[in-house]
């Protein structure tokens, strides 16, 4: 989607990407803009759910505890769920690297929405859609062995966040480390260790510090669908 203005286009599927452009100028243009560091907090997991963010440039991890849940992307909404339900913020929002969100205080973004039923759609969705990646990870824990769940979130991660090379691999957006990808597929990080082993023995993936590329996406998302 064509935006007016100077940050990269939306995420595919994101909240902002689906919004009418109009819609997501008025929406911008409500909120304050933030910058935050690689490392640095945009939501506490425990708070009180006082606004919304959206996310204009940059990744972020979802979090909590002990547990990688999930990561966003440029045009996604962030602390949805707090506000609509009045519940403590369920999970930590932590930059991955620069950040530039738009924050919207609860009571302007539950205006915007009633004003805007189309956006409400997008934000019921959103929350669905939350669900269903859940339900898929839990789903995954039983069905799939252990390559079979890392490849199945790299092919995620790598639709949303990667960067093409010329060489026609992807390069995740975000770095993730082995203990945190333990924790988003439910496994020991001794046996993530293993699994990553394996797709670079098939030439499905390379790893160097800091950095993961995924070298053949369609052949992964085959190993995922076998």
């Amino acid at each position: 989607m064509q935006h007016d203005y100077p940050y990269p286009e939306w995420g595919p599927g994101t909240f902002l990407a689906q919004l009418a452009p109009e819609l997501v100028a008025e929406m911008v243009g409500m909120g304050a803009r933030r910058r935050f560091e690689a490392g640095q907090v945009l939501m506490r997991e425990g708070d009180r759910g006082t606004h919304v963010e959206l996310l204009l440039i940059g990744f972020v991890k979802v979090t909590t505890t002990d547990t990688l849940l999930a990561i966003r992307m440029p045009g996604d909404l962030l602390g949805e769920t707090a506000v609509l339900t009045g519940a403590p913020r369920n999970a930590t929002v932590t930059a991955c690297g620069r950040v530039i969100s738009v924050v919207l205080a609860r009571p302007a973004f539950e205006g915007f929405i009633r004003r805007r039923p189309e956006a409400m759609r997008l934000v019921t969705a959103s929350v669905v859609g939350q669900l269903q990646f859940a339900n898929r990870r839990r789903t995954d824990f039983g069905a799939f062995p252990a390559h079979i769940r890392l490849a199945r979130v790299l092919v995620e991660i790598a639709e949303g966040c990667g960067r093409a090379r010329p060489d026609g691999g992807v390069e995740l957006g975000v770095t993730l480390s082995q203990p945190e990808l333990a924790t988003m597929i439910g496994i020991a990080q001794a046996t993530v260790q293993k699994a990553m082993q394996e797709l670079r023995a098939h030439g499905l993936i390379e790893t160097g510090y800091r950095r993961l590329v995924v070298c053949d996406l369609p052949a992964l998302r085959t190993l995922c669908d076998a």
